[in-house]
């Protein structure tokens, strides 16, 4: 499996990210707007945050799902027993975090949408007519003005070694969105699946933005766009004493648009989050 890692700025950059997403489901971006300072400075706070008793306060509401997800509550990947090691917080247009670090986090959402629509649009400009005429609509309007795009701060802790059996910091999944944009992790762990079933780990460097298509997408474009499969495996060695974080942001398109003849993305939405036990 070769995921492109492409020059954002590169004239050359909409064809290669395209043909990478096509062939693997994923694409690695360098060279893009969204300033690495501002992504660590999220980590740092972020870190803090989820390392007090503060986030309890915090807690998310049942009826929007936005706020913090302790460990205790967290998902278990479809087809999978053990609930993942993780916490995070959801953040939709709107949700209000911590003063301290609602600023960086305003400013993070929006940066990456534009990174997004600018990239729905390379896809869309790139696929072959006879995929891209099946679309509703162009794939950078899906996204314009949803409400459901969601941006999940992830805090996987350190291991204490008393993890039940079988648990992973996340089992393999699929993401259920349209493209996920996700900076490079503190920590290593991200891993796709092959089309041989081999594990591969994402290339992914401090600065860099992993680009994989979702879920939705595959629908769309009736599985021209592969949904591959994925997973955070669990650390070894030192490593497995330090937390990872992880910022990505799921690009969502509004539930009244058409994604096939078989969904609306809020009936798709919806069911798949009955799947993880989460609606």
């Amino acid at each position: 499996m070769n995921v492109q890692n492409v020059d954002y700025q590169d004239s050359q950059a909409a064809q290669q990210f395209t043909q990478s997403l096509r062939e693997t489901g994923f694409g690695v971006v360098r060279n893009h707007p969204v300033p690495q300072a501002l992504v660590e400075r999220i980590y740092a706070g972020w870190s803090a945050f989820f390392e007090s008793q503060d986030k309890e306060q915090w807690r998310f509401d049942p009826k929007t799902h936005a706020g913090f997800f302790p460990a205790s509550i967290s998902e278990t990947a479809k087809g999978h027993t053990q609930k993942d090691l993780k916490e995070y917080f959801h953040i939709y247009p709107g949700t209000r975090v911590p003063d301290s670090l609602q600023a960086d986090i305003d400013e993070y959402y929006r940066i990456a949408q534009e990174v997004a629509t600018t990239l729905l649009g390379w896809i869309e400009a790139n696929t072959p007519e006879d995929v891209s005429g099946r679309f509703s609509e162009a794939l950078s309007s899906m996204i314009r003005d949803s409400q459901q795009t969601l941006l999940r701060v992830l805090y996987y802790p350190p291991l204490e070694g008393d993890e039940s059996e079988g648990a992973v910091r996340a089992g393999a999944h699929e993401d259920i969105n349209l493209i996920t944009v996700l900076p490079a992790s503190n920590e290593a762990g991200l891993e796709v699946k092959g089309r041989d079933g081999q594990w591969l780990p994402v290339p992914c460097d401090p600065g860099q933005l992993v680009i994989n298509v979702g879920d939705m997408l595959q629908e769309a474009s009736s599985g021209y766009f592969p949904s591959t499969t994925h997973r955070v495996v669990n650390p070894e060695g030192a490593s497995r004493g330090r937390a990872r974080l992880s910022l990505p942001l799921f690009l969502h398109p509004r539930p009244e648009v058409v994604l096939s003849s078989r969904y609306s993305a809020d009936d798709y939405l919806k069911e798949r989050l009955r799947e993880l036990g989460v609606s």
